[in-house]
């Protein structure tokens, strides 16, 4: 899938740099400042491969890549650029979000760190710096959403936005292949179409043609009063067939608006706060009609896009623009708001703290603003760029926009639903010393479910405890590991009561030596396997911490099989399983001159049962021991 910010709407023209004019970057530089960014990009390329890649060049290629959305490459072409003097600060902002797009989490934690100390009064470097290990937690947390692609109206190309007026469904998309391409991501430019509501699915789009609302260059986001009599929606600066740019030769996003006359949408309008120096875009309607919200790099705004709001008068006409406050709007860019007919606003934001990308925000309605913003967390949010939400609360039903993995096209609208709160239980644990009883803090506490998958990792506080969320009637694992101790794990059983309590034992690292071996809890290898196990490493890891306590400690790894199997294959699958467990141990930072391995296959056995063995004698067999060879 083709990733892209949504057009028309991220303002690109606040963030163009003073572009270097000189005769080899002249013709990308110039489509560049004209938002043709994947025209650009292949310009910038043909540079490199003349050799001609300068680190302007790198940055303009990650700016590029960065504003259609492909994060993998504008993390490459960052890279070149971030450890060098006198970095933008945006630039590295940018790097950083690449990074945490593409999943990196500490190296994005180490680049908003700088960027916080290039720029530490900025609202985003000050909500990082709040809480910089926010991303695990945000992403630990159950999702609210529940969003499922509309397969019937989503297409290759981009699909956005969602209004639902009656059984009407009002969205836009770059399906229409007649139009010509637009140079920002090589679709067609937007137009907007109309679906139905049949039987609760919507279906059967078609372009909205009956009207004069469509015209050859972009439409976009749309809002329709309450009495379904006017729709504002969002173009280029395109009216009465001229087609305006601002003085850098740039055409702009504007407002209009339309009547619905004689059963079609005509009459369009210029609204009185359009300009073609900068844009305004994506109207919203709060419930009673009276307050249009919209978007706009105006200047007097905090960053890239600001969004406003603007009185509605009775004649329809509107008053003066104000900005929303600055728990609002950030230095990054807010788009896409929405109201809801509880007066909340939602809206989505690259500036407030997200997974990646656009982010969809809540803030509740309070007083003549906004309250705190809330981000929406997983289900409605990704790593990829999440928008245009749409929601009804009393229905609990509403409409996303993303291009996550998994859809159809560049962009996709979603059905979203407000999920049942799931039953969960508190667990408590509390990680002690086993002889002293005394609390241990700073232990890393991880919780797993039954098939070993982890689901959340915490570190114990001075009374040695943490709390960890769970579904009722489901058995966990908790595993603790602290350094100069032993690690344990237990099992917190099913329950469907609120909370449940657990307590995990750690010896002094020292109680695993017994006379000449390291005495761990058995390893064991799946039948005619040699991987380590997620439960081999965690009792390896003792082996590690022990080793790394004592750095003259030399061990010998011997591994031995059960008696299933010719003696040839056990000694070469012994073998085998003796190589991953040193290998895992020299992975973990021990120098490979500590650690050997070597396998016995079945010729000691630790039951001599022959072919009368059990399965509990068999497995018992199939082990691995540590013998200290110096110490």
């Amino acid at each position: 899938m083709k990733k892209i910010y949504t057009i028309l709407f991220l303002f690109a023209l606040s963030t163009t740099l003073c572009l270097a004019q000189n005769k080899d970057t002249k013709k990308a530089d110039a489509l560049y400042n004209r938002l043709q960014y994947t025209d650009a990009a292949q310009a910038y390329q043909k540079l490199l491969k003349k050799g001609k890649g300068s680190r302007y060049v790198f940055e303009q290629l990650g700016n590029s890549y960065y504003n259609i959305n492909d994060t993998k490459k504008s993390e490459t072409y960052y890279k070149r650029v971030v450890k060098g003097r006198n970095v933008n600060p945006e630039t590295v902002y940018n790097y950083a979000q690449s990074l945490k797009a593409n999943g990196k989490f500490s190296d994005y934690n180490i680049y908003m760190k700088q960027f916080a100390k290039a720029l530490p009064n900025d609202s985003r470097a000050i909500e990082f710096m709040k809480n910089p290990n926010y991303v695990p937690k945000l992403m630990e947390e159950r999702p609210q959403f529940s969003a499922t692609n509309m397969k019937e109206i989503n297409t290759e190309f981009s699909e956005f936005g969602g209004v639902l007026v009656g059984k009407d469904f009002y969205f836009s998309s770059a399906r229409n292949t007649t139009r010509k391409k637009y140079g920002w991501n090589e679709e067609p430019y937007l137009d907007i179409y109309k679906a139905e509501d049949v039987g609760g699915t919507i279906k059967n789009a078609e372009l909205l043609e009956n009207g004069d609302v469509n015209t050859k260059y972009h439409e976009g986001n749309i809002a329709i009063t309450d009495d379904g009599k006017r729709m504002y929606f969002d173009r280029n600066d395109y009216y009465r067939g001229k087609y305006d740019k601002s003085a850098e030769g740039v055409n702009q996003i504007n407002i209009f608006y339309a009547e619905w006359v004689d059963g079609k949408w005509q009459d369009v309008q210029s609204v009185s706060i359009n300009s073609s120096e900068y844009s305004s875009g994506h109207p919203a309607l709060s419930p009673d009609g009276n307050t249009l919200y919209f978007v706009s790099d105006m200047p007097g705004g905090m960053g890239m896009s600001d969004i406003y709001k603007v009185a509605v008068k009775k004649d329809g006409s509107l008053g003066s623009p104000v900005r929303l406050g600055a728990n609002i709007n950030t230095e990054g860019k807010e788009v896409f708001p929405f109201i809801d007919t509880n007066g909340d606003l939602y809206f989505a934001s690259t500036g407030h703290m997200g997974l990646g990308g656009l982010d969809v925000f809540y803030a509740p309605a309070e007083g003549d603003g906004f309250g705190a913003v809330k981000n929406l967390g997983p289900g409605i949010n990704t790593s990829e760029d999440d928008f245009a939400f749409i929601y009804n609360p009393n229905t609990e039903l509403g409409y996303l926009s993303s291009n996550r993995t998994g859809g159809m096209g560049s962009d996709d609208i979603y059905t979203t639903k407000k999920l049942e709160p799931p039953c969960e239980v508190q667990m408590f644990v509390t990680v002690v010393n086993e002889y002293t009883k005394a609390p241990l803090a700073g232990a890393r506490v991880d919780f797993y479910d039954t098939l070993g998958n982890k689901l959340s990792t915490k570190t114990s506080g001075e009374d040695g405890s943490v709390t960890f969320i769970a579904e009722c009637d489901i058995a966990h694992e908790v595993q603790a590991v602290l350094t100069e101790f032993e690690s344990n794990a237990i099992t917190m059983e099913k329950a469907n009561n609120t909370t449940i309590e657990g307590r995990i034992l750690l010896r002094p690292i020292e109680e695993i030596i017994v006379d000449d071996k390291v005495v761990l809890n058995p390893i064991y290898f799946p039948l005619d396997k040699s991987n380590i196990t997620p439960k081999a490493a965690f009792e390896l890891d003792k082996l590690v911490a022990l080793m790394k306590k004592y750095p003259n400690m030399v061990i010998k790894a011997e591994s031995h099989t059960d008696s299933r199997s010719s003696d040839k294959y056990n000694l070469e699958l012994s073998e085998r399983r003796a190589q991953s467990t040193v290998q895992y141990v020299i992975s973990k930072g021990i120098d490979a001159s500590r650690i050997s391995g070597e396998g016995f296959g079945e010729s000691k056995p630790k039951i001599a049962c022959g072919a009368n063995c059990t399965e509990a004698q068999h497995q018992q067999n199939r082990r691995s021991e540590f013998i200290i060879v110096k110490r």
